[in-house]
């Protein structure tokens, strides 16, 4: 090999693109920081943590949930995902306003207490953004769906407790945040997974093409 074929091998070479680095996902931070917030939350509807104990899940619902959500967020829009970005927003808005709001009661903040009326509208306004939520991804595969439909189930029957103080009401509740926790856990093992060499696990087809 010729002094002018090396150098022309070394010029294209140094020409050749780099690799891209990998850009993540940053799904795999934030399932699995939503769900200690979630689940403390369902062992608290269900009757684990007595009713008055329910600022000990604050934490993580802020910390955990509220925080790491919105980092999700972040990266998320920095890769371009808008759409991951807005659900992690959205969750993150949520998990973040409802430990304001529990501080709150269980503080005396805002002259709230356990019977406010602003609790109420508080429920009302979220389930309402978790139906549109739902209805705007039917898109995304049927796992995807399945769990926001039951995140608007949970939400709607903790303000139908808070409206009637039916414990039932409340425990359903807690069951259905265990039900999207199981779903959202399933997603991120099937993401973890990937992200790992491994296959791909079914989610569904999507309820709207």
């Amino acid at each position: 090999m010729s002094v002018e074929s090396d150098v022309q091998s070394g010029a294209h070479a140094a020409a050749a693109p780099a690799p891209a680095a990998p850009a993540g996902n940053p799904a795999l931070l934030g399932l699995a920081t939503f769900l200690p917030g979630a689940l403390s939350l369902g062992l608290w509807l269900v009757g684990y943590l007595p009713a008055g104990d329910v600022g000990g899940i604050i934490p993580a619902l802020v910390f955990s949930n509220g925080l790491f959500l919105m980092i999700s967020c972040i990266w998320a829009a920095r890769l371009g995902a808008s759409a991951v970005s807005a659900i992690f927003g959205t969750f993150s808005a949520f998990w973040f306003s409802l430990g304001v709001l529990l501080a709150g009661v269980t503080n005396g903040w805002f002259a709230l207490t356990a019977t406010s009326t602003p609790l109420p509208t508080y429920l009302l306004a979220w389930l309402i953004v978790f139906v549109a939520l739902t209805l705007s991804t039917l898109r995304l595969p049927l796992a995807f769906s399945a769990g926001f439909i039951f995140v608007s189930i949970a939400v709607a029957l903790v303000l139908a407790f808070v409206l009637t103080g039916t414990a039932i009401f409340g425990t359903l509740a807690g069951v259905s945040v265990f039900v999207f926790c199981a779903i959202f856990a399933y997603i991120w093992v099937d993401g973890m997974g990937q992200e790992l060499g491994g296959k791909a696990m079914s989610m569904g087809n999507p309820i709207q093409r």
